[in-house]
């Protein structure tokens, strides 16, 4: 299951959860919408992570935890901390990048 952030409060989130993956958008984003069922489909096979939706333009201090300057970026977070991010519009990249974090 995909969550979406409603206020700006990823990091905290991140230090409440072992594992976390997000997709950083905007509605404008035309990449972002092709890559959300993506997305979804990978949340729904990784139970044992947190998958999160986070608008990049609403949520500048979520944004900053990634250091995210391209959309569609997606990130991945570990013990509270920053492990690895992508800027794609590809489903494999996208896959590859969840498999390090949930495969470990």
């Amino acid at each position: 299951m995909v969550k979406e952030l409603d206020q700006d409060n990823l990091g905290e989130i991140i230090e409440n959860n072992d594992t976390v993956v997000v997709q950083y958008m905007a509605g404008w984003c035309g990449n972002c919408r092709l890559m959300k069922p993506k997305f979804k489909k990978l949340a729904s096979e990784n139970e044992n992570a947190t998958f999160l939706m986070v608008d990049a333009e609403k949520f500048p201090e979520s944004r900053k935890l990634a250091k995210v300057d391209n959309l569609p970026t997606f990130a991945t977070f570990k013990n509270g901390s920053f492990k690895n991010q992508v800027q794609t519009n590809k489903f494999e990249p996208l896959k590859d990048l969840v498999n390090e974090v949930t495969n470990n």
